[in-house]
């Protein structure tokens, strides 16, 4: 949808579009969620393949699909509640940037696309786990 050619930010205006479709995989029990995002998972891997082929650079910033997928992932605890849908958008582009083991890791080693999405995988993990324990704070 173009966000990859943002002037500022195009990961975070990226990461942006993964809300409407967090909100309509959240519509799916639990378990076909699980197997939508990994269905999607997949998919971006090609995707960005593809994409990182046709622009003759590893990881272009103009490749935002893993940000989307990677933001599935730490949405899952969050429901519908718009408050943990922006605390888990937070938690996620943190971790997509900082890189914490192995997701520098992972992106550098794994090839094209595979690489181009596991780290955005791990952050997602990352963002998951500490939303999940936030929950369990405020509840």
């Amino acid at each position: 949808m173009g966000t990859g050619y943002a002037p500022v930010a195009p990961g975070t205006v990226g990461t942006i579009l993964g809300i409407p479709l967090y909100l309509a995989l959240s519509l799916l029990s639990q378990p076909f969620h699980i197997l939508a995002i990994l269905a999607l998972t997949g998919l971006a891997v090609g995707i960005s393949q593809k994409a990182e082929a046709l622009f003759r650079k590893k990881d272009s910033p103009h490749i935002v699909i893993d940000e989307i997928i990677g933001l599935q992932y730490t949405l899952l605890p969050a429901a519908q509640d718009i408050s943990l849908i922006f605390c888990g958008f937070l938690l996620f582009r943190f971790f997509d940037i900082v890189k914490v083991f192995p997701a520098g890791w992972v992106q550098d080693k794994l090839p094209g696309g595979y690489g181009i999405v596991a780290d955005d995988v791990v952050a997602g993990i990352y963002g998951a786990a500490l939303l999940w324990l936030l929950i369990g704070f405020w509840s």
